[in-house]
């Protein structure tokens, strides 16, 4: 079985999705559902046919949300330490062309927001980030070209 890293603050948004999920989109929805059913002849009901089609969508959504939480590997970075970057790590690169500095947090794939400073662990910069020290270089191959980044810091927050 495949597990799913996350950090305990992913771990916990996505409870916090189920719960809204179980506990008010899907109330709401099986109301919508009903309402559209009084208004008559269900084979030309666009309410009837939009409320189950989201219905479906709020569903699919709960059963992945169960399935990741079931395999999730939550991971405390505040727990590490060191100077390897390894999953929950933040890390401080420059890249060696510009010298422009960026910071990243290497979380799991649901918690990823690039304007946050987060970037999935499976993303190309992370995967070669992996296992790499604080002076080490690192060549990254993304759609846009290879760009090369030194590791100026690693940090566990």
């Amino acid at each position: 079985m495949q597990k799913y890293p996350m950090t305990v603050q992913g771990h916990a948004a996505l409870e916090t999705e189920l719960k809204h999920l179980k506990s008010v989109e899907r109330p709401e929805i099986i109301n919508a559902i009903s309402v559209a059913r009084d208004h008559g002849d269900l084979s030309e009901n666009a309410e009837y046919h939009a409320a189950k089609e989201k219905q479906g969508f709020i569903e699919g959504r709960i059963q992945e949300l169960e399935s990741k939480l079931s395999l999730a590997q939550v991971i405390d970075p505040s727990s590490m330490s060191g100077d390897v970057v390894r999953f929950g790590a933040t890390v401080k690169v420059v890249n060696e062309d510009t010298d422009e500095e960026s910071t990243y947090q290497i979380v799991g794939e649901d918690e990823a927001s690039v304007k946050d400073g987060k970037i999935s662990v499976t993303s190309p910069i992370a995967r070669a980030m992996i296992t790499k020290e604080v002076g080490d270089s690192i060549e990254v191959i993304a759609p846009g070209g290879s760009k090369a980044y030194e590791i100026l810091e690693v940090d566990y927050k």
